[in-house]
């Protein structure tokens, strides 16, 4: 009785396992047969959804099985682990060799014959960064046991000497920065509390830096840890306008008088989308609308610009009138388009005589939470070619001493950083680096705010996944590591800081292994 009872289950269980995909096949054949949506599904309904499936899976199986090292977009594995394991172990090590394509063309960093010693370097290493990295106890193929500790790592400030300093004889409160590199412009919005929470901590503890609150105006996230802010005003002005959208004179005091916030920044243009912004609806949170001055849950389009600024002249008196009521240093984001349009603009600083404090020159492989793909592929040039060209017409008008160049566009590792400071850079914004660092994968879904680890995101289950107290030390880590890793290369090419890149330390090599100096290399572009 008991064999018979069990071989009707083991019966009814074949039959389930046989006749539930067959059903399911069939209604799949069925169903997409009639469809007229997908003409492969009328005529292949069953390998056509496979064909579906694979294909949504491309994305995931090119990065993690089929790219190489360097291969993959925007950033490579290569890049990616640099990140993470920056930010992790405080490590930059390699072994054996490595794995850049050296035959392509591209530029390389002169080395000295009598590179810097150590104690000839002009650095500030007290005091000491206290945070946590991990330590590797053993790794095999299929395992890794590793343990977090408590560390105290050396911060890689500027001298005294050599510290920028922001508004120097314009603004009444100058803002003075200990280190070359900075987080861009990212948007409570855009990224969700918990990332912008993380990042405003992490760099806090690194100190020397500063945080770009993006467009999105300032959240009491960024005000989380002890970092300096510089508080970007897009043409949308969230955060210091009226219900209406005009500019508010009273929220802008307001915000002057956040100890935290120590300058401005008036965002023209951005790389990935030389237009207004974008943030879906979806993301607008209660919080969100209110930080903005918007309507809850409705999408928002920033104006391509400022209403009322058509000129050069009409934008640096806006910019002087702030700077004026403000007493803070402010600066302007711009993309490079032209030679004629950038010297326009340069040309009308020096007969204004109304000097920006800094300049922000974004490079058109930069990224952002939303865009539209021929904006983000076709518009703007590429930072190593924009930079150079504002860095020589702020010299050829002699107002290159007069303020300072930030550059971004995808400036994450220390020799593409050192590359742009040689370039003509005096600053550099990160802001991928620093999302890797708090743990993005690169799933690039920052648009539907389905972020699956809760860093572009505001759903507040998918932010789970984020945990402020590891991330913190990871963006920490990673800031501290850019920095000794500049000082690095400075050493190599006989600089005694950072801030002692030039044009002198850069050659530009062809596929044909010809060389340039910059001087040929930018007169023969």
């Amino acid at each position: 009785m008991i064999n018979t009872i069990l071989l009707s289950i083991l019966v009814g269980l074949v039959l389930l396992i046989i006749l539930i995909p067959l059903l399911l096949v069939f209604r799949v054949y069925f169903h997409d047969e009639h469809q007229k949506e997908h003409s492969i599904l009328r005529n292949y309904p069953v390998l056509g959804k496979a064909r579906y499936f694979i294909e949504k899976m491309g994305p995931e199986l090119r990065q993690y099985l089929f790219n190489e090292d360097n291969e993959g977009k925007p950033f490579s594995r290569k890049e990616f682990q640099q990140v993470v394991v920056a930010g992790k172990y405080n490590s930059r090590m390699i072994g054996f060799g490595s794995e850049r394509p050296f035959q392509e063309d591209g530029f390389f960093l002169v080395n000295h014959m009598f590179p810097t010693l150590d104690e000839e370097i002009r650095v500030e290493q007290e005091p000491k960064v206290r945070t946590k990295t991990y330590q590797i106890d053993d790794e095999k193929l299929f395992s890794r046991k590793e343990h977090r500790e408590d560390d105290q790592i050396k911060p890689y400030y500027l001298q005294e000497d050599d510290a920028i300093v922001l508004g120097n004889n314009r603004a009444k409160h100058p803002f003075h920065v200990k280190g070359v590199i900075g987080q861009s412009a990212m948007s409570y919005g855009s990224l969700g509390e918990k990332a912008i929470t993380a990042l405003s901590e992490g760099l806090g503890m690194a100190g020397g830096t500063w945080m770009n609150t993006g467009e999105g105006g300032l959240s009491p996230y960024h005000l989380k840890g002890n970092v300096d802010i510089i508080m970007q005003i897009g043409p949308a002005m969230f955060g210091v306008r009226t219900k209406d959208g005009d500019f508010s004179w009273e929220e802008f005091k307001d915000k002057c008088n956040t100890e935290q916030v120590k300058a401005f920044e008036l965002k023209l243009a951005q790389g990935a989308k030389t237009r207004g912004g974008h943030l879906d609806g979806e993301k607008v949170s209660e919080e969100i609308a209110r930080i903005r001055m918007v309507e809850e849950g409705q999408s928002i389009d920033s104006p391509n610009r400022f209403k009322g600024i058509d000129t050069p002249q009409q934008l640096l008196s806006f910019l002087q009138e702030l700077r004026d009521v403000g007493g803070k240093p402010v600066g302007m984001k711009i993309v490079a388009g032209s030679h004629d349009e950038v010297e326009t603009l340069v040309k009308a600083i020096k007969d204004t005589g109304i000097i920006p404090d800094f300049i922000t020159v974004d490079g058109s492989e930069g990224g952002t939470g939303a865009s539209y793909y021929e904006l983000a592929e076709g518009v703007g040039l590429p930072i190593f070619s924009g930079l150079p060209l504002v860095h020589g017409l702020l010299k050829k008008y002699g107002l290159r001493d007069e303020t300072y160049i930030i550059a971004s566009g995808k400036l994450l590792t220390p020799e593409k950083a050192a590359t742009a400071l040689a370039l003509g850079a005096d600053m550099i914004n990160i802001a991928r680096g620093f999302m890797l660092s708090v743990g993005c994968i690169m799933a690039q879904v920052c648009h539907t705010n389905n972020c699956p680890v809760g860093v572009a995101t505001t759903d507040p289950d998918l932010q789970k996944a984020l945990s402020i107290e590891e991330k913190k030390y990871r963006v920490c880590n990673y800031l501290v590591s850019m920095r000794e890793g500049l000082y690095y290369i400075a050493e190599a090419v006989g600089a005694q800081s950072p801030r002692g890149l030039n044009q002198s330390h850069l050659v530009y090599k062809t596929k044909e292994s010809q060389t340039y100096t910059m001087d040929e290399w930018l007169h023969k572009v």
